[in-house]
């Protein structure tokens, strides 16, 4: 696939990269079995999606009390923490530990049947800027559709994908049960890149 250029700067990676890193899909599903519908909180940028898109967070910045704020990656962030949340879930802890470069936020997002994220882009998230949104399923469904740059992006529970995001990206859930992804953020050191560039 060719690689579409950044609207930030020159790409000097692909828009989407499914990296070489596998995980566990059932023990993925056992640690998001630990939390309650009232744990998930509404996503506050409400003029991107229609119906429900929430989230969970698992790692924030340093001082965030608010749930709220926990799922919110403030630019200029240094200093970042685990919420109480990943306590509950010891895999999902493994599978951050499997990532050797700096790990920033960190949240479960989900999608419910019927809703949809409309197109938008999330400025300076791109590797090219020092920045990376890793995207690893937890639980899909053949009706759930990801576009990045209007491309389709397939991806299957236990894989984990690089994604471009400062480029136009929207989905759907047309399908009949949740997606719930855990969505890392990273910075983009030479480990990282490295596996970009393939």
């Amino acid at each position: 696939m060719a690689t579409i250029i950044s609207q930030t700067r020159e790409a000097q990676f692909p828009d989407r990269v499914r990296l070489p890193l596998t995980f566990d899909p059932a023990r993925l599903a056992a640690d998001l079995a630990m939390f309650e519908g009232d744990d998930w909180i509404a996503h506050f940028v409400t003029q991107n999606y229609e119906g429900d898109w929430s989230a969970l967070p698992l790692r924030a910045h340093a001082g965030a009390t608010h749930p709220v704020m926990m799922i919110y990656s403030p630019p200029d962030a240094t200093d970042f923490v685990d919420t109480p949340f990943l306590s509950r879930t010891p895999y999902f802890a493994e599978v951050l530990a499997a990532f050797r470069c700096p790990v920033t936020c960190v949240r479960l997002m989900r999608l419910t049947p019927g809703s949809t994220i409309k197109e938008h882009r999330d400025h300076d998230l791109a590797a090219e800027e020092g920045w990376a949104r890793i995207h690893v399923p937890v639980t899909t469904n053949p009706g759930v559709e990801f576009f990045v740059n209007r491309q389709p992006v397939t991806m299957l529970p236990g894989e984990a994908w690089y994604l471009r995001l400062s480029d136009p990206h929207s989905a759907a859930n047309h399908g009949d049960v949740d997606r719930v992804h855990l969505v890392i953020d990273l910075i983009a050191d030479a480990w990282l890149t490295e596996m970009l560039k393939g």
